[in-house]
């Protein structure tokens, strides 16, 4: 009995002892041996501090960007992406910051960039905090086979000649958030209105109806829902993450739980509807992918296609990122062209050459240059992403650079796209002239410009949201003109999209 008491003993201390060298090797040994390797290499930062880093410093800081608004200025950097801005403003480019244990490193050198961008099997999405694949999931955080697998399936849905069926669904949404606008403004003066909510209601209100073939009455539910859930996340973000933390039922916890059953629950039924329709439409986004879905495991297996929860991932997804990224850049343009009226009445006169009065069709759209320049700056400008994350899992080379594994890579997208080295010392004005010859001879063959992300991953909906943009806005400067109100309040911030604060009050003139 003694000899297996000491065995269990000795047992026990050897487990504990384990345990507790693979904690401080995680907590302490590993960040410091990365912090050598970095600063080696010329990257900056704070000195490491134990479990937490840098969380204390980012979580004071984005409290102090978020608590008072901003005089009128495209040099948003400090406000929208404060921890980058501190962290760049102390240290320089080549800077990193602590993000708990792990360090994550600024790159903002356009041939960096394409190297990253180009080698996505090597440079991956960060894993992270398991609350975002609460709030997303579908081909956006899948990586290597799997992500080729949706990218393939989806693809189709995305085709040119199918984003023409879709030009309708657009035109009817966009026009039912101009006649709640007119009977607000009627045909007198000019109206103050916050458009910054009938935007995203009228985006939502596209994807309900591309998406799935429904009403924004359908859909509404699950757009409340994505909006509580992404202002949650955001919360979670700028906490400490701590693992298994997310099983304890906090009121925190239990409220993104219950929104994730909702929101599958009703996207599932949306599906189950269509698949028992006698009659399958492909002349939406869930038709298409249950088209392209069928017909691959047909030919090639059940397991070459999605199951039925990952195609609600993919439509969650659509849902997502097609309704919040158009809603922002519609917001930032409108707002853009309150302030620069001159780039207003050009985009008017273009619009009212090539359509007049009348509705918008594909052809016609396609053939809009001014308003495309406009688009295309006020993304430079204000990009919907403001920054994007990858990470290592094994040491990898950019160019010179060693990356050791674990490391996460933060790629500010605002950053680059305000650049003065790049885009010159009036990198933060409203230029569209810009574009006029096209985003290539914008950039010189530079990585500098990407809204939408670049390379094997660039954004499968960016002809999507580009021509929803450009209908909306063709409808909206046919209807009316529209100024800042002297109660607009300049307040970017990023709740996952770049978004205003406060809204966007301008004040609606009728034509």
């Amino acid at each position: 009995m003694d000899v297996f008491i000491l065995t269990v003993t000795i047992t026990c201390c050897a487990v504990a002892l384990i345990s507790l060298w693979k904690l401080s090797n995680c907590v302490w040994f590993t960040p410091k041996k990365l912090e050598k390797i970095l600063r080696q290499q010329g990257f900056k930062g704070n000195s490491y501090k134990l479990f937490y880093g840098d969380f204390k410093e980012i979580a004071v800081i984005s409290k102090e960007a978020m608590s008072k608004p901003m005089e009128f200025s495209n040099d948003i950097t400090p406000r929208a992406l404060p921890i980058y801005h501190q962290t760049s403003k102390d240290y320089g480019e080549n800077s990193f910051v602590w993000l708990g244990p792990r360090p994550a490193v600024n790159i903002t050198d356009p041939e960096m960039l394409r190297e990253i961008m180009l080698k996505n099997y090597v440079f991956q999405k960060p894993t992270g905090n398991p609350i975002s694949k609460m709030v997303t999931q579908g081909v956006a955080s899948y990586e290597e086979d799997k992500w080729a697998k949706h990218r393939k399936l989806i693809n189709p849905a995305f085709h040119v000649d199918k984003l023409k069926r879709m030009v309708p669904s657009f035109y009817l949404s966009c026009d039912d958030m101009l006649r709640k606008w007119d009977e607000i403004v009627g045909n007198e003066g000019g109206c103050e209105v916050d458009v910054w909510p009938y935007l995203q209601t009228m985006t939502s209100d596209v994807i309900s109806r591309t998406a799935f073939g429904s009403s924004y009455e359908e859909g509404g539910k699950i757009f409340e829902l994505i909006k509580e859930q992404a202002k949650l996340f955001i919360q979670a973000t700028q906490s400490l993450y701590i693992p298994g933390w997310r099983f304890v039922p906090t009121k925190f916890n239990r409220r993104m739980k219950e929104i994730v059953t909702e929101m599958e629950s009703l996207v599932h039924g949306i599906i189950n509807r269509r698949m028992k329709a006698t009659e399958s439409s492909t002349d939406d986004l869930l038709g298409l992918l249950l088209e392209s879905n069928s017909k691959e495991m047909k030919l090639n297996g059940d397991e070459s296609g999605m199951s039925i929860e990952e195609v609600i991932g993919e439509c969650k997804l659509f849902y997502f990122a097609g309704q919040e990224t158009t809603s922002a850049l519609l917001v930032w343009t409108m707002i853009l062209l309150s302030k620069h009226e001159d780039w207003q009445v050009r985009a008017r006169d273009e619009v009212q050459q090539i359509f007049g009065r009348g509705k918008p069709d594909y052809q016609e759209l396609n053939h809009l240059k001014i308003v495309n320049m406009i688009l295309h700056e006020a993304l430079r400008v204000y990009p919907p992403g403001a920054m994007l994350n990858r990470c290592t899992h094994k040491e990898a080379r950019i160019g010179k650079i060693c990356i050791p594994a674990w490391v996460q890579l933060k790629l500010p997208v605002l950053a680059v796209h305000h650049n003065t080295r790049l885009w010159g010392e009036d990198a933060a004005s409203f230029k569209p002239e810009r574009f006029g010859e096209g985003v290539s001879k914008a950039t010189q063959g530079r990585l500098m410009y990407f809204p939408f992300g670049w390379g094997p991953r660039i954004c499968l909906g960016q002809n999507f949201a580009m021509l929803e943009a450009k209908m909306a806005l063709v409808m909206i400067l046919q209807r009316y003109s529209f100024k800042l109100s002297s109660s607009y309040t300049h307040a970017p911030h990023s709740v996952i999209t770049l978004q205003p604060q406060h809204g966007a009050h301008l004040i609606l003139t009728k034509l």
